[in-house]
């Protein structure tokens, strides 16, 4: 999508927003690749990739600088806020974020369902801090903005974009814990890549995305508590009760298989539900889809689909901030 007051020689204007990560942090070495700290911004990110300007009119903001696993639900909507906010300036023609890996498919995956205008979004990060001898940051940064001024990125949700693959925020999971070629779909699912200069899409997602889903974050303050718990050999009820008792008012439960509830988390279930608590079975299984079954009617637990726990969890989380029933959710997960 092309900004209305832009010639077509005119380079198209991208907003950068930082949101901390591995792309920003350093370590004592040039051969670490560990043990390393945030000790940069997203302004000392851009100082190592001046070829953005020979591309795009780069704006910047820092709306946190935090790792990954320090994001929360309240950074969670004042990002979704900032991204809608400066979508909707008819002189940006697309947003490119920052983000660290460890709960990049999450952030990414919550935008893909609250975004409510077509322009592209592209969200990429580091697996190896900026000082690394081969640090994957600024590379990663650039082909994020070559993927944002692409004509073909308008309309495909938002786009994570490391080690030259282009994968759907719903699809993109970290598969691997220091491996530069980290994030990838289930199944090897990729919608393009970059190369010989070109971003080359071959796919677009299926599934409903930004501006065509019922999520509309004008009117949420906040959002509700929802954990996961784990299933394994052995396990009894006491992580339901525990999830309950703290207040989730939805558990997504990360069970053997094919989304299987033994009996201990048959309990758990009903425990859960007899207190007003939603329950998503998906799958520690990193592929494969959860499939509806004779226990999701006699306990009213809901199918996860191909999503994960973890992004079975955002789509929880923000189904029940809408006031979904049951039923709503179960469509819900097969639609989005």
């Amino acid at each position: 999508m092309t900004s209305s007051n832009r010639t077509p020689n005119t380079l198209r204007q991208i907003v950068i927003l930082g949101v901390g990560g591995t792309i920003a942090a350093s370590a004592a070495s040039a051969t670490q690749t560990h043990d390393y700290k945030l000790t940069g911004t997203l302004d000392t990110v851009l100082e190592q990739v001046p070829q953005l300007g020979e591309i795009a009119n780069i704006r910047s903001e820092q709306v946190v600088n935090v790792a990954s696993h320090e994001v929360d639900n309240a950074v969670l909507l004042r990002l979704a806020s900032r991204v809608n906010e400066h979508l909707a300036d008819p002189a940006v023609d697309g947003v490119v974020i920052t983000h660290g890996t460890d709960t990049l498919e999450e952030t990414t995956y919550f935008l893909h369902l609250v975004v409510k205008i077509a322009k592209p979004v592209v969200v990429t990060g580091a697996m190896r801090p900026s000082s690394a001898l081969s640090a994957d940051g600024p590379l990663n940064l650039y082909n994020a903005v070559r993927v944002a001024i692409s004509e073909d990125a308008a309309g495909m949700g938002v786009l994570v974009v490391l080690d030259e693959r282009v994968v759907s925020a719903r699809d993109a999971t970290k598969t691997h814990t220091s491996a530069t070629d980290a994030f990838r779909g289930p199944d090897s699912v990729e919608l393009g890549a970059l190369s010989g200069g070109r971003v080359r899409f071959a796919a677009s997602p299926l599934r409903r995305h930004t501006c065509d889903t019922s999520f509309d974050l004008a009117a949420v303050q906040a959002l509700p508590q929802v954990d996961i718990v784990y299933g394994y050999q052995n396990a009894g009820t006491h992580f339901f009760r525990a999830a309950i008792e703290a207040g989730a008012r939805g558990i997504v439960f990360a069970a053997t298989g094919n989304g299987s509830l033994s009996e201990a988390a048959k309990a758990g279930v009903l425990m859960a539900r007899e207190r007003g608590v939603a329950v998503v079975r998906s799958s520690r299984v990193a592929a494969g889809a959860v499939s509806e079954c004779a226990d999701d009617a006699c306990y009213h637990t809901i199918a996860a689909d191909t999503l994960n726990p973890p992004k079975a969890r955002i789509l929880l989380m923000l189904g029940l901030a809408h006031g979904m029933d049951t039923t709503a959710l179960r469509r819900a997960f097969e639609i989005y």
